[in-house]
């Protein structure tokens, strides 16, 4: 985990951290413009760090620079809001390149890897319209249920089912429409008109 500070063309060097946690606290101390992270890392891993240095720094700069070539950490890095996906195999100049345009707001990526998140980003939405397809009557009464801010008792009573049976079919809902908790069952149940937005 390096931190970095850019001056137009001149890459300075300003800290490295030897975990995760010392990322954070280097990131508060020092306030670089840019944060080179590695996802593999002892205890947290680069992508829990990445998400907490976002959301207590949003205007420095988190650069992912990997070994990892996979499309799920490439996503998913940038769903936390890195400026970037590079790999360690990308010569020198071409990678203080890349990293002289974050400054001015421009994402660190190769054309290949741009390539790749573009597919990611387009199966993804695939894959989430097939999931709502395939939600049964029953689990859509229950999305919109959560939606409205019900508790999984408060669905049972309603439906006569077990709270047992409400999780059950929340966890196959989150599965098919690949979220992971129910806020964003409930976000994704506004956006998509299932419920009318509260208020």
């Amino acid at each position: 985990k390096s931190l970095m500070r850019t001056r137009e063309d001149m890459v300075e060097l300003v800290g490295e951290a030897a975990s995760g946690k010392e990322a954070i606290e280097l990131a508060r101390d020092l306030q670089p413009d840019v944060i080179l992270m590695d996802i593999y890392m002892p205890k947290w891993d680069g992508l829990q760090v990445t998400r907490e240095i976002k959301k207590k720094y949003p205007n420095i700069n988190v650069v992912m620079l990997t070994s990892s070539e996979d499309d799920e950490h490439l996503y998913e890095a940038v769903q936390l809001g890195a400026s970037g996906y590079l790999l360690k195999s990308l010569d020198a100049e071409e990678l203080f390149e890349l990293l002289s345009g974050v400054i001015h707001g421009e994402a660190a990526m190769t054309r290949a890897m741009a390539k790749r998140l573009l597919k990611r980003i387009a199966k993804r939405s695939t894959d989430i319209e097939k999931g709502e397809e395939s939600l049964t009557e029953r689990e859509l009464v229950v999305l919109r249920l959560v939606a409205s801010g019900a508790s999984n008792s408060e669905i049972g009573e309603k439906l006569f089912i077990s709270v047992n049976t409400v999780k059950t079919h929340l966890r196959n809902i989150l599965h098919k429409l690949q979220l992971e908790n129910r806020t964003q069952a409930a976000t994704y149940a506004v956006q998509h008109g299932l419920v009318s937005p509260p208020g």
